[in-house]
């Protein structure tokens, strides 16, 4: 299974719609997919159709190593994808695995689970770079960054970097960046192609040529429990997505290979 952490600590870039509809297309190309929302928000988790009743074992419980894998992956409506939902619990996380052991490597080892028979798991993270995103990022091999059309992103990108380069030097060497995505992207602004000529010019082609428009389809989707792909397959965001995932598929041969 290929874990790939999708993080980056400024909120509202985009990071769990990105989740969500990048997991409903790699399931659809018949890749056996796994979700685990590690956002105590629980936005995916709506996203995806699961209603909080439903969320009985959650990623809290799977982290706190009170239920396995197997236990809280509940099947969604898209064939192909399973989904660990988050509950409000898991805002305590952060302070309840400081006194655990091995607490930086909790999801990884949850992960490891004998029982877990997926291609590829993705894991939406926080908006922040505590303990549940480094868990994300030790249990990944691979960080797939949305990064927002605007001149902040450009600062909060260089910070993520950072990170990453800690991580990689004091918990999971094998740690790499198959990619970042531009998001929100709108071709009428012309600050969001300077951001974007400045992003490619910085990192190459670690920038996935296809972007996320600004689309108002891909706002709508979640409020109906539904991903993009399947609310309106023929937007312009989900044929962003479509186009995003074909890149990935394409890239994480390499991200397998290098784990």
């Amino acid at each position: 299974m290929i874990t790939v952490a999708i993080a980056n600590q400024k909120g509202g870039v985009g990071k769990t719609t990105t989740a969500i509809n990048i997991a409903t297309a790699m399931a659809a190309t018949g890749w056996k997919t796994l979700l685990v929302d590690l956002d105590p928000q629980g936005n995916a988790s709506t996203g995806l159709g699961i209603a909080s009743t439903e969320r009985e074992n959650s990623s809290y419980d799977l982290l706190l190593d009170q239920r396995n894998l197997s236990e809280c992956a509940l099947q969604t409506d898209i064939p192909g994808l399973d989904i660990v939902p988050a509950t409000q619990d898991l805002s305590g996380a952060e302070v309840e695995l400081v006194s655990v052991e091995g607490r930086t490597h909790r999801l990884s080892k949850a992960l490891g689970n004998p029982g877990a028979n997926y291609d590829v798991c993705f894991v939406d993270c926080p908006p922040s770079l505590g303990l549940l995103t480094l868990n994300a990022l030790c249990a990944a091999d691979t960080l797939l960054v949305p990064l927002q059309c605007e001149f902040f992103a450009l600062e909060g990108l260089s910070q993520l970097l950072q990170t990453v380069e800690r991580v990689q030097q004091g918990f999971n060497p094998e740690l790499g960046i198959v990619g970042v995505v531009l998001t929100m992207f709108d071709r009428r602004n012309r600050l969001t192609d300077q951001v974007a000529d400045d992003v490619r010019d910085c990192l190459g082609q670690l920038v996935f040529e296809n972007v996320i428009p600004r689309n108002v389809r891909l706002s709508e989707a979640p409020s109906h429990g539904l991903p993009a792909l399947i609310y309106d397959h023929q937007c312009p965001g989900s044929r962003a997505y479509i186009g995003l995932a074909r890149e990935l598929i394409g890239r994480l041969p390499q991200a397998r290979k290098a784990a």
